[in-house]
């Protein structure tokens, strides 16, 4: 008999299990694994193994709402995001669960010619600390269940400096992902290979943040430099200062 709930942390690592594990692809146990043999054919016709930045982003720094600083790249994959940034000058810290897929950014940093430190493990356990003037996610969010936006809130209050940037693109409904709600998900035991959020969700979540702009990817040509694809949403939010 096990009565060992003591922290809101305890509770979260008990939800984790609600779900089946080929539902998981975020933890550093079973979701290494699954990416790992994701990325293990390097040749596989999937939109983000490109070697090109989002174009959100490349838009955001073209337009200079973001200016080289400390950047975080939550679920770095490839590396695609993490080697445009430092090559515009970010110090630039990049962490994914696959060794995989870090092995596979590290060779195209090399490329590069560019400095990232790349981290493999579970982001919410890792030392993350900061302060970070811009944290950006393509495509890891909407991997976690539902209890872990609270890890994901958490890691941002403590990561994101005042004034800093979060970056991110996502599932958009009716575009890709589950629609089901929180609690069907629940009822299931099932992610379904990604959760759909609607604009509305996705200002609710981060409201304690400030919206700088929220749209749907615009959809890249086969021959542009940049990587978009319209079944994702992208946006931006800035960290308020706090003036004393």
């Amino acid at each position: 008999m096990e009565r060992d709930i003591r922290t809101i942390d305890d509770v979260l690592r008990l939800m984790d299990t609600l779900f089946a594990p080929e539902a998981d692809r975020w933890t550093a146990g079973g979701g290494a694994t699954w990416w790992d043999g994701f990325y293990a054919d390097r040749s596989r016709e999937v939109p983000f193994f490109v070697a090109k930045p989002d174009e959100n982003l490349a838009s955001y720094l073209d337009r200079g709402l973001l200016k080289p600083g400390r950047a975080l790249d939550l679920g770095c994959g490839p590396g695609r995001n993490a080697v445009h940034l430092a090559a515009l000058g970010f110090e630039v810290d990049a962490v994914d669960l696959s060794p995989a897929a870090i092995a596979w950014a590290q060779e195209r940093a090399r490329e590069a010619a560019v400095d990232v430190r790349f981290l493999c493990g579970d982001a919410f356990a890792l030392d993350l600390t900061g302060p970070y003037d811009l944290i950006y996610d393509s495509g890891c969010f909407h991997h976690l269940p539902p209890h872990r936006r609270i890890s994901y809130l958490r890691l941002l209050d403590r990561a994101l400096a005042p004034g800093g940037h979060f970056g991110l693109s996502c599932f958009a409904d009716g575009g890709m992902g589950s629609e089901e709600s929180d609690m069907d998900l629940y009822r299931h035991g099932r992610l379904h290979g990604g959760l759909a959020y609607t604009p509305e969700s996705l200002r609710g979540i981060f409201a304690d943040l400030i919206e700088v702009e929220l749209r749907r990817m615009h959809d890249e040509p086969a021959d542009s430099a940049l990587f978009g694809e319209p079944f994702l949403w992208t946006a931006l939010f800035r960290r308020e200062v706090q003036h004393v």
